[in-house]
């Protein structure tokens, strides 16, 4: 949990910032041993791919006999034998494609099998360096998506890289037998290309891995931001949102034309290699003639360009380009240097001892929080909320809500709760109201444990009013009255006035009026529920924005009555006002809890000082 001020803070899952040359010296030996320890398996793959040197050898081979010793030798018969040769050739294909894929299987599981193993031992790990309950956010991804995503780019790469070798090996010695001018001719541009393209290989890694983090991170911010797009407008921090999204489009859009331009100088590199020999060959028809090549054996050479090499050249480049920069990425996020144990961020009250999180000390002086710089609190024996090391996860696995929180609440006193959306306000007031258990902990209201207690003793202790009133068919008075059934009429009218719930009365014929639930308006029905509340016996009010739709000055008049009422108030803050007035202020933030006035919090908390700053803005 981490404030929306600062979306990016985690994006890419704090990769390592190197290039592609890091990951390579990182990647090197764990590859070595393991390709060390699957030698039969690389023989038995090389056997198979001998096969398809064979075949490449043989296709140019039978055309150059074809032609010369066929057909321009006046010999039709044996020219279409050759020709049944090549055709042979090319059709033994398809037995060597399956013994080549039999094989491949053991090297791609064994792969994600230990890919699998090393991402489920670091997130072990991570886990028990955080603390129970933590989590490694990125475990899913890495045993299921890039997983897979590194066994298919592993298995394309060794096809490719494979074929190409043996058929460049099969295809340069028919070039070398049909005559060794045709190498000369050939190999310069084949080699200048694919030297060109090797040479982008380590930046083109680089640039997809700086592509990926900022779209990681935009995708981040964007996910974020719309999951507190409520805090966004109460706090008027979405113009700071919106400036940090258009610099996250910027770069992102920056590194993708990067990545554009080095996959320019691949498909250059592409055409080198694999059109310029082609057209040297062509070009140097004139040369080859004169030095006693035959017309055969030119044809030859076409055929292992056009039918064996430059296709099983272009298949390798595509491979490496984009199936091995990503092979390369996704087995470094796996296998590289994970998140230091140092770096973990803290949990949202590791604060329980960093900022005392309203942890209080009693003195015979009275009550103080530790933190509040001496602040007085109002005097009290029993604490009207209380909890003592309070952790709440929704599930084992889960990353904690709210981690070893420690605050203390006196009678009487008005405490306000702020902090972004999700962070665990909603959370908090449950636990208190004891409709929500904590997963470790204890949670005290009046010196009793809440946790377990039946609904009728939980009523004569808090009253829990939510976001989404509740409010039923009934009369004006059985609304108001719900909570208090022997409160007097005089009482009811005098909380009417007070909230400023006359109107509202009157248009329903009076206190003996209906009410139907769908004719009001989101904050009628929060007033309701408000004057409900303040006519409850009960000594603590937890209000978990309960007056978010009303406008300041109706929602000021509501806290400033409720605060006035015997009894203790926590409120869910809502504008910065309700934190203000409130004699204390508990910030969460996701990584500490800070508990003090609004001047002592201007001072303790950087996130209540952004919070204020958008605000006053």
């Amino acid at each position: 949990m981490t404030s929306t001020g600062h979306p990016s803070a985690q994006a890419a899952d704090h990769d390592p910032p190197d290039t592609g040359a890091g990951a390579l010296r990182r990647l090197a030996p764990p590859a070595g041993r393991f390709l060390a320890r699957r030698k039969g398996v690389l023989v038995r793959l090389a056997l198979w791919s001998l096969a398809e040197s064979g075949q490449a050898f043989l296709v140019g081979h039978a055309v150059a006999r074809a032609v010369d010793g066929g057909f321009l030798a006046g010999d039709p018969r044996r020219g279409l034998l050759w020709l049944a040769v090549a055709l042979l050739a090319v059709l033994s294909g398809a037995p060597v494609v399956r013994g080549v894929f039999a094989q491949l299987s053991g090297l791609t599981e064994p792969l994600r099998d230990a890919l699998v193993r090393h991402a489920v031992d670091r997130s072990m790990a991570r886990a028990l360096r955080g603390g129970p309950g933590g989590t490694y956010r990125a475990a899913v991804s890495r045993l299921t998506n890039q997983a897979e995503i590194a066994r298919d780019s592993f298995a394309g790469l060794v096809l490719t890289l494979r074929s190409f070798v043996f058929t460049a090996v099969g295809a340069l010695l028919g070039l070398l037998s049909l005559h060794p001018a045709l190498l000369v001719v050939v190999l310069p541009p084949l080699a200048a290309g694919l030297a060109l393209f090797l040479v982008t290989l380590r930046p083109m890694a680089a640039a997809q891995r700086r592509a990926l983090a900022a779209d990681e991170a935009l995708g981040d911010h964007a996910a974020r931001s719309r999951a507190a797009l409520r805090d966004l407008a109460a706090c008027g921090t979405g113009p700071a949102a919106e400036r940090r999204g258009a610099d996250l489009v910027a770069d992102a859009a920056a590194r993708a034309r990067t990545l554009a331009g080095w996959a320019a100088v691949r498909t250059a590199a592409l055409g080198v290699a694999g059109q310029l020999p082609v057209l040297a060959l062509l070009v140097a028809v004139p040369w080859l003639r004169g030095r006693g090549v035959s017309a055969g054996a030119l044809l030859g050479a076409f055929t292992y360009l056009v039918q064996s090499l430059l296709p099983a050249l272009h298949t390798l480049m595509s491979a490496l380009g984009a199936a091995g920069a990503r092979l390369l990425v996704v087995l470094d996020r796996i296998l590289g240097p994970g998140p230091d144990a140092t770096s973990t961020p803290a949990r949202a009250c590791e604060a329980g001892t960093a900022g005392n999180c309203g942890r209080v000390q009693e003195h015979d002086t009275g009550v103080r929080a530790a933190g509040d710089a001496g602040h007085p609190v109002r005097r009290a024996a029993v604490p009207a909320v209380d909890l003592r090391s309070v952790t709440l996860s929704y599930g084992a696995r889960a990353e904690p809500v709210l981690d070893s929180l420690d605050l203390r609440v006196a009678p009487g006193e008005h405490l306000a709760v702020v902090g972004p959306s999700g962070i665990g306000k909603s959370t908090l007031t449950r636990l208190v109201a004891g409709t929500l258990a904590p997963s470790r902990g204890e949670v005290r209201v009046a010196g009793r444990v809440v946790t377990g207690r039946p609904a009728v003793e939980l009523a004569a202790l808090r009253v829990l009013v939510p976001q989404e009133a509740y409010v039923f068919s009934g009369t004006v008075a059985d609304n108001l009255a719900y909570l208090n059934t022997d409160v007097r009429r005089a009482e009811l009218e005098a909380a009417v006035r007070v909230f400023g719930l006359g109107p509202l009365v009157e248009r329903l014929g009076g206190p003996d009026g209906p009410v139907r639930p769908a004719e009001l308006s989101p904050g009628e029905r929060q007033l309701v529920a408000l004057v409900r509340a303040y006519l409850s016996p009960a000594p603590l009010l937890l209000l978990d924005e309960a007056t978010c739709h009303l406008d300041p000055a109706s929602e000021a008049r509501a806290e400033e009555v409720l605060a006035r009422r015997p009894g203790t108030l926590v409120v869910v803050a809502h504008r910065l006002s309700s934190a203000v007035r409130a004699d204390r202020t508990l910030v969460l933030d996701g990584e500490r809890a800070e508990c003090g006035t609004h001047d002592e919090l201007l001072a303790l908390s950087p996130l209540y000082r952004d919070l204020t700053g958008h605000w006053h803005a």
